[in-house]
């Protein structure tokens, strides 16, 4: 066997058997050899969760390609097949790929997992850089990369798909940064029931137009996902809050209060604290105060920005106000207007205005502001309450005095009930007697004229019963006679229908007669005596025997 070829001349070449299959067997291990390679040295295995990152080294013999910019990925045609040399955007899947390593730079990489408590912040490592003072990218993960920076979208729990030659991610969790007397929150920020979030912004945002800085909408209570490269979030109570400025009192060694001879509490050695100023008449004295203030939701932007912290508001406003109105206010008092009388009202009105006015002023609310207690040295206080106590007494005497008076009068006014309950007994028991006499004579009277009325009825009724008596005696002989004429005149109209008295006799006898009578005709002539007398005997005979046999009837009543 050989094979022709055919040349340019068109004439046949014949190739030896043997070179043929040398060819043959060349061509086959060449394609052995090639298959071999392309599923060993070629093939990359992806597992599930990770990706392949494809860098494309150009082609080494035919052919030249230009290499990407930097910062740029590498162009590729709508068949995918790349351009430029350099890194490929697209990331392959989990599966079986087949890229030479001669042409190819191979890299599996994991796929990111954001586990549940964690944020990713990633940073974009393509594009070009940012001008000014701005860091933040507003572009979507896998977007075009148009420039260098941290993505504003903070990332929660997931599994990305990540080119980690484009992107650099950095997972946290929840984190609190001290700044000054304030705690920034980032990351996962959890804002309880009773508190809000007051956000700062640490770059504008044209997508809202929200500049950086504090703004005044502030988080309800919730989770949030913040980015720590884009705002910071101070969590603040908001709602009323007690603050009190008490003194301190001296106690005994069971921890009991020690009290002066009036019956006031001592105040503790050295420094007592609370509120003290000087009257205007150079008693120096000393007050208990309690504020209730607060912070609203429409507040707290302000206070972060003006003092940082609820406690700073605390500390740096409501305190120092107390104790500065109560100071001013209360030198231009003299003691004992502080004890006694409309001024001391009068100051306890003028404190708690002044406070709330003070508080509103730095936009912080007041619910109530009270001076609790004021101590006056006893100097002062003792003449004024030997006074007051002297009042007192002349009061309690005047009272005892009108007390007995009262009780005096009291007395005879139980007299006087006593008598007029005697009185009264007494009128009722007469008109009771009085009621029960009368009662009686009405009670006779009644009776006479129920027992006259009795009779009268009675003789009416007898009058009324022989009158019907006699009415129905006339009425049964009419009846009577009237009977008797209409049978007479039965009679006659039956005698007359009859035509004779006789005749209607023998109607009667023939009614009286018995249903069951036999009548027997007996032909009697000249001859014929003995020969009809036997049959009149049977026929005698014959009745008597059916009558014994019969029982006997009752006879049917006459009419």
């Amino acid at each position: 066997m050989s094979i022709e070829l055919l040349s340019d001349s068109n004439s046949p070449r014949r190739f030896p058997r043997g070179l043929t299959a040398t060819l043959v067997g060349f061509a086959v291990a060449v394609a052995f050899v090639l298959t071999f390679l392309h599923w060993t040295v070629n093939r990359v295995y992806v597992e599930p969760g990770q990706s392949l990152l494809l860098t494309y080294k150009g082609p080494y013999i035919f052919g030249s390609h230009e290499t990407a910019a930097k910062g740029q990925f590498a162009t590729v045609d709508e068949n995918g097949d790349p351009l430029q040399i350099g890194v490929l955007e697209e990331l392959r899947g989990p599966g079986r790929h087949f890229y030479c390593p001669l042409w190819w730079k191979r890299e599996v990489i994991d796929d990111v997992v954001v586990e549940p408590g964690e944020v990713a912040i990633i940073s974009s490592r393509m594009g070009e850089t940012l001008s000014g003072k701005e860091f933040l990218v507003d572009a979507e993960l896998n977007a075009e990369k148009k420039f260098k920076g941290v993505l504003r979208k903070a990332f929660g729990p997931g599994r990305y798909r990540i080119n980690t030659y484009a992107y650099e991610v950095k997972k946290i969790e929840a984190e609190a940064r001290q700044d000054g007397s304030q705690i920034k929150n980032a990351g996962w920020v959890n804002i309880p029931t009773g508190y809000v979030g007051v956000v700062t912004n640490l770059a504008d945002n044209p997508l809202t137009g929200e500049k950086a800085g504090i703004q005044q909408k502030v988080l309800q209570p919730g989770i949030y996902l913040v980015n720590p490269k884009e705002r910071e979030i101070d969590i603040v109570e908001i709602g009323y809050r007690e603050k009190s400025l008490a003194v301190a009192h001296k106690v005994d060694r069971e921890g009991h209060p020690v009290f002066d001879e009036s019956g006031e509490p001592q105040l503790a050695d050295g420094d007592p604290g609370g509120i003290s100023f000087p009257s205007n008449d150079g008693f120096k004295i000393y007050m208990d105060f309690t504020a209730v203030w607060g912070i609203m939701p429409d507040q707290a932007a302000e206070v972060v920005q003006k003092f940082g912290n609820v406690q700073a508001v605390e500390d740096k406003v409501v305190i120092p106000q107390v104790e500065s109105i109560c100071r001013n206010m209360g030198s231009k008092f003299a003691a004992v207007d502080l004890l006694v009388g409309d001024s001391r009202l009068q100051f306890q009105q003028d404190t708690s205005e002044a406070f709330g006015a003070a508080l509103e002023d730095k936009n912080v609310t007041m619910l109530n502001g009270l001076v609790r207690y004021i101590y006056i040295p006893q100097q002062v206080r003792t003449p004024i309450q030997m006074g007051y106590i002297a009042d007192e007494l002349k009061l309690t005497r005047d009272q005892e005095q009108l007390t007995a008076k009262t009780e005096a009068d009291l007395r005879e006014a139980e007299r006087k009930v006593e008598l007029e309950e005697e009185r009264t007994i007494v009128e009722t028991a007469k008109l009771v007697a009085e009621l029960k006499a009368e009662g009686a004579k009405e009670a006779a009277q009644t009776e006479a004229e129920t027992v006259k009325l009795v009779a009268a009825i009675d003789k009416q009724t007898a009058a009324i019963e022989a009158q019907a008596t006699v009415v129905l005696g006339q009425a049964n002989a009419d009846a009577k006679k009237l009977m008797e004429e209409a049978r007479a005149e039965k009679f006659g109209l039956a005698v007359a229908a009859f035509g004779s008295g006789p005749a209607y006799n023998q109607w009667v006898f023939a009614q009286g007669l018995p249903e069951d009578i036999r009548l027997n005709l007996l032909y009697a002539g000249d001859g014929t005596f003995w020969t009809d007398l036997k049959g009149f005997t049977e026929t005698l005979l014959g009745r008597q025997l059916q009558q014994q046999r019969q029982p006997a009837k009752s006879p049917a009543p006459r009419k």
